[in-house]
């Protein structure tokens, strides 16, 4: 029952968001200029992300490239790719890799809105036992919200996904995203 709840959440979030961006993009598509339409490459930008932390016999190492195009604007869509590393030693190590489709919102300069779908593969292994170990998919479905200037944007996504099986601590997350 509840992952019922969880798809038809999921279905109608993707269902109004894939709508407001269909309307912009139809709404914006008399306005964009020639140049801005001229050259796919000048339209795109990369950016993403690295993370590294380290404690008491604890290891995270994270790699998460991603890039968009720019539409016009307004709006942006994009892919990323994701590898993370995690180690608690003699307790397990694990590995985290895939990918994600980003849409971004731009309503104005100084807001960003975002719908995020990422799929990752986990592989847990449990030291000394092998009967222990894990290896599946699970899928974020991110919404977020935040404040940009220039290039780089600071706010929080919450991912409408979130059950007790999830990978993450927290169904809300902070972010800053950056692309050139």
């Amino acid at each position: 029952m509840r992952k019922n709840r969880y798809k038809t959440i999921s279905k109608s979030v993707l269902i109004v968001f894939s709508t407001l961006i269909s309307n912009t993009l139809l709404a914006q598509q008399q306005t964009i200029t020639p140049k801005l339409s001229g050259n796919f490459w000048k339209n795109v930008q990369y950016g993403g992300g690295i993370g590294l932390g380290f404690g008491s016999d604890y290891t995270d190492i994270s790699l998460a490239p991603s890039a968009i195009y720019n539409f016009n604007e307004y709006v942006a869509l994009g892919i990323g790719a994701q590898y993370t590393y995690l180690k608690q030693r003699n307790y397990y190590a694990s590995h985290l890799y895939g990918g994600s489709i980003i849409g971004l919102f731009n309503p104005i300069q100084a807001i960003q809105l975002s719908a995020e779908l990422e799929e990752l593969r986990v592989n847990i292994n449990l030291d000394g036992s092998n009967s222990n170990s894990q290896d599946y998919w699970n899928t974020g479905l991110f919404l977020g919200a935040g404040y940009r200037s220039g290039n780089a944007t600071i706010g929080a996504r919450y991912n409408v996904l979130n059950d007790t099986n999830n990978i993450y601590g927290s169904a809300f997350m902070p972010f800053v995203r950056v692309y050139f």
